[in-house]
């Protein structure tokens, strides 16, 4: 299948696994990769000295393209007043397991926009694709990684971010629907019009010059052809390959993944300061949405309380995330998946030839 996502990389299938911190592996990228599609892994939650690691890593397995993912969220300023209220209203579920939570939440994860030391990391490691969430890089930081040959994707969640990207110097654009596992990568959580897959990527792809690559709902060959029919270069796909063994998902991820729980997710910041969407739980139905603090301050603190529920056994504080089609995965070895998918979407494909 020959689009300008498989030409630009080479690829056999237009197919990227998603970038999902935390989960993603450089074996689960190297597989992917491999297999003839675009393999991620994610560096926004890690210093530059463990991205410079998992790079190599990843490198170290494949000898294919594939995408490192980064985070561009404004920097939220310390609000101790906000930060006091959400530590207050969480109190009460610390002392459920019997702890207490943090009396200061921190700022644990260091924006690409102010993280010189991760550019310079990309830019002596050179991967051959660099992937942005939450907003988009400077402008020199854009300048130095196309000048260092390297293709630059920008996910948007409205056709304004999308032209905001491609306006900026990004070479593809990932159209995320609301109905996407994970945080959305929304510029501003204030204002989010909340746009579905399909008609976001038809907007996008009927707008931008650039690749438009779907992502949201999408879990096998029939969402991919319907987005490739719908103009996309290809598909993202994050929640397929949670399941999958080279992923980092913990068995109770991967049981709730499996079980009734998956068809019923939501969009909630409770976890970490920005919505996100994933497998309902306890701590999406007890928080009050309206008090949560800034992302990532709220993060901090919610892994905190995930770490002492799961110390008594207790999952429902866990970010679990999950698109909204969970219930179509397929726990299968990720080479072996991306092949499933490639038939699928061939099949899909020919069942809609002979309808017409």
């Amino acid at each position: 299948m020959k689009t300008a996502l498989t030409a630009r990389f080479d690829l056999s299938f237009p197919l990227i696994q998603a970038p999902m911190a935390g989960t993603s592996t450089p074996e689960l990228a190297a597989a992917v990769s491999n297999a003839g599609s675009l393999g991620s892994i994610a560096v926004g939650a890690v210093s530059a000295q463990e991205a410079r690691q998992a790079i190599r890593a990843t490198k170290a397995l494949t000898d294919r393209p594939f995408n490192v993912n980064l985070f561009c969220h404004t920097p939220a300023a310390p609000d101790p007043v906000r930060d006091r209220a959400w530590i207050d209203h969480l109190r009460p579920l610390f002392a459920t397991f019997g702890a207490a939570p943090p009396e200061t939440l921190n700022d644990i994860y260091q924006s690409f926009v102010t993280d010189d030391a991760k550019l310079a990391v990309l830019l002596e490691e050179r991967p051959a694709v660099v992937s942005v969430h939450f907003g988009l890089p400077r402008p020199d930081q854009v300048a130095a990684l196309k000048a260092a040959g390297i293709a630059l994707i920008a996910t948007a969640t409205t056709p304004e971010e999308g032209r905001t990207a491609v306006a900026a110097g990004i070479d593809m654009v990932v159209a995320q629907g609301m109905e996407a596992g994970g945080h959305r990568g929304v510029f501003d959580p204030a204002d989010d019009p909340r746009f579905a897959t399909l008609p976001l990527t038809r907007l996008l792809a009927r707008e931008l010059h650039v690749p438009v690559i779907a992502a949201g709902g999408i879990m096998d060959g029939a969402g991919i052809a319907a987005a490739l029919a719908l103009g996309a270069a290809g598909a993202q796909l994050g929640t397929a390959f949670v399941s999958c063994p080279e992923s980092a998902a913990n068995p109770a991820y991967r049981a709730a993944l499996a079980g009734p729980r998956a068809e019923r997710t939501r969009v909630s910041p409770v976890l970490s300061g920005r919505p996100a969407r994933g497998i309902e739980n306890t701590f999406m139905r007890r928080a009050d949405e309206a008090l949560v603090a800034a992302y990532p301050y709220a993060y901090d603190i919610g892994k905190a309380l995930n770490a002492a529920a799961g110390l008594q056994g207790d999952d429902g504080y866990a970010p679990q995330w999950a698109g909204q089609a969970a219930p179509l995965g397929r726990a299968l070895p990720a080479a072996e998946l991306v092949e499933v998918l490639a038939q699928e979407t061939r099949d899909a494909v020919r069942d809609l030839q002979r309808l017409l």
